[in-house]
């Protein structure tokens, strides 16, 4: 049995705690259901993992949640018979945060003064919760399963460090014990809890107990205080929203409504339920690698994994949710899944529901949309590339910033762009660039803006992948303003006047195409250009300044491919070439170029040097 060990909070935890205890959540009562939800989570993956070892269970069939009070020592105590954990487990569940997403929000809390409504329910630590009304909290948990009934217990007073050591613990599962603080006795009374209870836990399907009330101090009976079913099993139409509400808070710790639900029953070749949430605010670790997915996979209403890839495409990973069915055997493993006809049916019927829903929501509650949109659109776009199946769909969903957007805000559909191109236009003009910003000012843009044509601008690191996967839309193909030739765009005598300014500037393309050799592949009169000297435009089909940035940053092995640099006749830095090629002038040129585009100088002093000279 090992000693008793002291350990101090990650620095993370520390801050999580000290927010907490001094300035989180004005509802304090939430503490219950996070350990309830917690307990409840134990005792499903008790379950299903007893399916294969029944010897886990150690004879006993009663899994349940006890509440327990003891007024005369101030403390609260929730327990569960649930899979409980190894002293390796409490290690590394307990007084350590693991994701870097939580890390990346608590190291900027203070400068965002964000409220205490998300925190716990974006990451999952409601254990930490406790000490919002305890100054004291001990836990004890042995897992199912573990030799020697040895257990491990764990104790804080959440003020930087913990203790743990090995303690005997004849039953499996785990207990944790709050020693309320003075001024939070009211939760001591047996009937606040149980209003807290049936407030936030009425669904977990697992009983909760807690003492009956007894005519004689002898007399020591249980009884169940949650109604113990399965919420998603039950009739829709008897349901209102501020159920779905609790439940949901219940099912992802999100202390947010969702912004949707889409609750159905199927039945006939398949026999399933479905119980599907869209949230209201995406999770901070939306973009981690190692992030869970949301929906809970259950057999006959028995809890079988969760956050399984095979139930919902990674572009909807934001999706909260229970699937059950009747059609899967309650021992499936995770391996079998990964082929299963019946998952594969679910995951299809549901992702349409979802794309319909999100079209329906787009066309009655636009304003709805436009904030699902900004919480979620990035990841949406992810699906044009993963997704070929419901492209279509999805392209329909998608919405975008252009030119002639009075801001950042994307929500341009692409219908509404074919709707509003010009009479001859026959082309959807896009520009990838890394800033929203940099693509609104991009000098590509500058005959574009000239002629009234929209642009869509795309700023997202996304865009890119989007962009090359996604050639056309209802027939209509999509072209890069930085990359190739621009067709259509000028009139007969435009084209007449263009072709005689290239003439006279042909000695002018050549010696610049001489001094640039190294930097450049050719050099062309612009037809993009009406205010800036020079921009650097790709081959139609060689990887663009932007994306090969982003492979770049990513550490690709990037092709080393030359630009062609465009010059504007009109301006008067490139009429100074048809007096002299100045070969700094030229430089400056180039480099103006790069800059321009979002790229990086290889010589920046260089660069300074010769704009002193000819500014000088």
């Amino acid at each position: 049995m090992s000693a008793k060990q002291t350990h101090a909070f990650q620095t993370e935890v520390s801050q999580l705690l000290d927010l907490m205890i001094h300035s989180l959540y004005s509802n304090k009562e939430i503490f219950l259901r996070e350990l309830i939800s917690n307990a409840s989570d134990a005792i499903d993956k008790l379950k299903f993992e007893s399916l294969t070892n029944s010897a886990l269970l150690e004879g006993r069939q009663d899994l349940q949640i006890y509440i327990e009070v003891d007024k005369k020592a101030g403390t609260i105590s929730v327990t569960d018979n649930g899979v409980g954990m190894s002293e390796a487990e409490v290690n590394k569940n307990i007084g350590t945060i693991a994701n870097s997403g939580t890390r990346k929000f608590l190291k900027n809390l203070d400068e965002k003064q964000v409220q205490d409504s998300n925190l716990i329910g974006q990451f999952g630590v409601g254990f930490y919760s406790a000490f919002i009304v305890a100054d004291k909290v001990t836990l004890i948990t042995r897992k199912a399963g573990i030799k020697g009934k040895k257990g491990t217990k764990w104790v804080s007073t959440g003020k930087g460090k913990y203790s743990v050591e090995s303690v005997d613990c004849p039953d499996f599962g785990t207990t944790v014990t709050l020693h309320i603080k003075k001024d939070e006795k009211e939760f001591l009374d047996d009937y606040r809890l149980r209003s807290i209870v049936s407030k936030y836990s009425d669904h977990i399907t697992v009983p909760i107990m807690m003492l009956k009330p007894a005519e004689n101090d002898k007399e020591i009976e249980y009884e169940s205080i949650n109604k113990a079913n399965a919420f998603w099993a039950q009739d829709k139409k008897t349901l209102k929203q501020k159920d779905y509400d609790e439940f949901y808070k219940s099912l992802t710790y999100d202390f947010e409504a969702p912004l949707t639900q889409l609750h159905n029953r199927v039945e006939g070749n398949l026999n399933y339920t479905s119980l599907l949430f869209i949230p209201t605010k995406a999770p901070f670790d939306m973009y981690e690698p190692k992030r869970k997915g949301g929906i809970k996979l259950y057999a006959k209403r028995v809890f079988i994994m969760e956050d399984n890839e095979k139930l919902m495409p990674l572009y909807l990973r934001f999706i909260k949710g229970i699937i059950d069915t009747a059609d899967l055997p309650l021992n499936i493993s995770r391996e079998i899944l990964q082929s299963n006809k019946v998952v594969d049916a679910i995951r299809k019927a549901s992702v349409s529901r979802i794309l319909k829903a999100l079209e329906k929501m787009a066309k009655n509650k636009p304003e709805q949309y436009a904030s699902f949109w900004r919480e979620f659109g990035v990841v949406m776009k992810e699906g044009i590339v993963e997704d070929f199946a419901n492209k279509d769909k999805i392209a329909k969903l998608l919405r975008f910033a252009t030119n002639q957007s009075p801001d950042s805000s994307q929500n341009v559909t692409l219908e509404d762009y074919v709707k509003n191109m010009k009479k001859d236009q026959k082309t959807i003009y896009y520009i990838t660039a890394e800033t929203y910003e940099a693509a609104k000012g991009s000098p590509h843009l500058e005959i574009f803006n000239q002629k009234g044509i929209e642009v869509l601008l795309l700023s997202d690191r996304v865009d890119e992948w989007l962009v090359g996967n996604f050639t056309e839309y209802e027939g209509v193909p999509l072209k890069s303003i930085a990359k190739g030739e621009l067709e259509y765009l000028d009139s007969k005598e435009d084209k007449k006047a263009k072709e005689k300014t290239a003439k006279d500037f042909e000695k002018v393309i050549e010696e610049v195409g001489k001094i640039l050799t190294k930097q450049v592949k050719s050099v062309k009169i612009s037809k993009r250009l009406s205010q800036s000297p020079s921009c650097l435009v790709a081959d139609e089909n060689e990887m663009g300044g932007n994306m090969e940035r982003i492979m770049k940053s990513l550490g690709q092995d990037v092709p080393e491919t030359k630009p062609i640099l465009e010059i504007n006749p009109a301006h008067p830095l490139v009429k100074k070439l048809k007096t002299k090629v100045d070969e700094d002038l030229v430089k400056v040129l180039f480099d103006q170029a790069v800059l321009s585009e979002g790229g990086q100088l290889k010589e920046p002093a260089e660069f300074v040097k010769r704009m002193n000279k000819l500014i000088g």
